[in-house]
């Protein structure tokens, strides 16, 4: 079951059993390595091997949401619940995927076409945006849902960068303008961002497999004509070795930039993940990262997305995703109106990609993280879409796009919530 090898897991199922039995699973880092390897492959395995729901993001969406349904249904023990839940908070290791992934990627880019590719891709960024926008609002008022509370309450919290970053700022500026609970407010806006991001797992599994169909337009994890040159010559060279030394220093390098991340929003609270990226793409254009960084933070960066991944979507689903808000969300209406937020956000992305010479498929799948549950979402979009290597552009669209979103639609609001 991915890194699980079967024997190992019986052994490692037993261990468990009779932590679980006797009351004792900690929140070290041994017990939780263990247990989220454990269930979280086991819940891809599961999504694997469901025909046809597998080739768009089967994995990915079994492996976030199903570990909530568990959680709900009290069918995982509830001293493993309070674990996992307890080591999710308090170890942060989101933002360590989250910097491993964008070091790692960004260091391994060629800087011209990393220039190039920021650049472009704010264009079917934008009009995606834009284009969602109204078509979200007019569908759900035809709909009945009301041309404010479809656009406020359905369309715009889609967009606006996840839970902490989207959906909070949004209910607490609602909450201040109409004198109403928090809570209230947020109980509205959740689900549209959890239905909006699963929307996007699933059309991002479809994209991925519309590009093995059509090579023509997949990129195949780069954004534009001209990466696979780059890759093509790299790949000719002769193999290059990297020492554990390397990948140490790798590691070591996207942590400090993540700390530093972290100074900066304390001091001035600019978004952690963003200071992280623009710091990366500095020192990779500044000439300031050596080819053997490069090696050990690309290693660094693999190891994540390849291991870290699932056992990362485990702990969202029984931490961060609540189930009653999922199933609250799925009148046809309000569905409905998400849909067709999310399909015009990722269609406009892959028409206005191929305008301005971007592989459309990869446009497409950086417009779907605008729509993604945060950072978590982020990274199962482009799991489900295996291009892990479009984090950095994703980042761009998750929190720039997001805090963008969410200052436009709070002034919108006080003017004419």
């Amino acid at each position: 079951m991915g890194i699980v090898p079967v024997p190992v897991g019986v052994v490692l199922t037993l261990a468990l059993w009779y932590f679980v039995s006797r009351g004792a699973v900690g929140t070290d880092l041994p017990m939780m390595i263990g247990v989220t390897c454990l269930l979280s492959f086991a819940c891809a395995e599961i999504g694997q091997r469901i025909p046809g729901f597998r080739t768009v993001g089967g994995a990915v969406i079994v492996a976030t949401f199903l570990p909530s349904a568990l959680v709900y249904y009290h069918l995982l023990p509830l001293d493993l619940v309070k674990s996992v839940t307890s080591f999710t908070k308090g170890s942060n290791y989101l933002f360590l995927y989250i910097a491993a992934v964008i070091v790692g990627s960004v260091f391994a880019m060629d800087r011209t076409i990393l220039i190039r590719g920021f650049l472009k891709i704010f264009a079917p960024l934008a009009a995606g945006t834009v284009a969602a926008l109204i078509v979200g609002e007019a569908v759900g008022a035809a709909l009945g849902l009301g041309l404010k509370h479809a656009l406020f309450y359905e369309v715009l919290p889609v967009m606006a960068g996840g839970v902490g970053d989207g959906a909070v700022p949004l209910s607490l500026g609602y909450a201040g303008v109409l004198h109403r609970g928090f809570g209230g407010q947020f109980a509205q806006v959740l689900p549209s961002v959890m239905i909006g991001s699963l929307f996007a797992i699933l059309i991002a599994g479809a994209l991925n497999r519309l590009g093995k169909r059509k090579p023509q337009w997949s990129g195949e994890g780069k954004l534009q004509p001209g990466e696979q040159l780059d890759e093509f010559l790299k790949k000719a060279e002769p193999p290059p070795h990297v020492d554990v030394m390397s990948i140490a220093a790798g590691t070591l390098t996207a942590v400090t930039l993540y700390l530093v991340g972290e100074l900066a929003y304390r001091a001035w609270k600019l978004p952690a993940p963003v200071v992280m990226l623009v710091l990366a793409v500095a020192m990779k254009l500044g000439w300031s990262v050596t080819r053997k960084m490069e090696l050990g933070a690309d290693a660094v960066f693999q190891l994540f997305a390849k291991v870290g991944t699932y056992p990362l979507l485990f702990m969202v689903g029984v931490a961060w995703t609540p189930w009653e808000k999922l199933l609250a969300a799925l009148a046809p209406a309000n569905m409905i109106t998400i849909a067709a937020t999310v399909v015009t956000l990722i269609g406009v992305g892959f028409w206005v990609g191929r305008k301005v010479n971007l592989y459309p498929i990869e446009a497409a799948i950086v417009n779907a993280t605008h729509a993604g549950q945060g950072g978590t979402g982020g990274v199962a979009i482009l799991t489900a879409a295996e291009r892990m290597e479009l984090m950095p552009f994703a980042q761009i669209a998750i929190r720039i796009g997001g805090a963008i979103v969410v200052t436009l639609t709070l002034l919108a609001f006080t003017r004419w919530g």
